[in-house]
């Protein structure tokens, strides 16, 4: 049988591995938003785009992908928003490296991490629809918000659990 020391070393694990697990989804995502022309060529070319007849979701692609292109080669600067979207997203996670570090103490940061996830919803419909964004494709932004509470939710509940005792 399990004593209460060896559950709470236990669940205090489960609450780091998934806090690393949220801090690695956003490094990534932060640093894929740097090479975003790059990106999209390898994604056209893997999908084999030119190769038949083009779905909604490659005219979008393409469509992207040349505006990406003309804007790196006529406005170069533009392509720094992206680098400052790949920032904040660097800075989010080291702020959760602390909820890593001490999960009890800064559980705090679970919670507005979740009201963030939260909020992707209403940003991405607003300013997608306001920026011509077609609907599938904010859906696939709301996901990030979807997905990015899952983690967050337990790491919530089991750090409020660990607190309890």
């Amino acid at each position: 049988m399990q004593t209460t020391s060896d559950q709470d070393a236990r669940l205090f694990r489960r609450l780091r591995w998934l806090t690393a697990f949220f801090i690695l989804g956003l490094v990534l995502s932060g640093a894929t938003a740097i090479p975003l022309e790059t990106e999209l060529n390898w994604i056209v070319g893997w999908m084999g785009v030119y190769e038949h007849t083009p779905t909604p979701l490659d005219q979008w692609l393409l469509r992207v992908t040349d505006a990406l292109h003309d804007m790196n080669i006529r406005y170069p600067f533009m392509a720094y928003g992206g680098d400052w979207l790949a920032f904040g997203h660097f800075m989010i996670a080291l702020v959760f490296v602390w909820a890593w570090r001490e999960p009890v103490r800064h559980r705090w940061l679970f919670d507005y991490g979740l009201v963030a996830c939260a909020l992707v919803i209403p940003f991405a419909m607003f300013f997608g629809a306001a920026r011509g964004i077609p609907f599938w494709w904010r859906m696939v932004d709301c996901s990030f918000g979807i997905f990015g509470a899952m983690p967050l939710w337990l790491c919530r509940r089991w750090a409020a659990e660990l607190a309890a005792r």
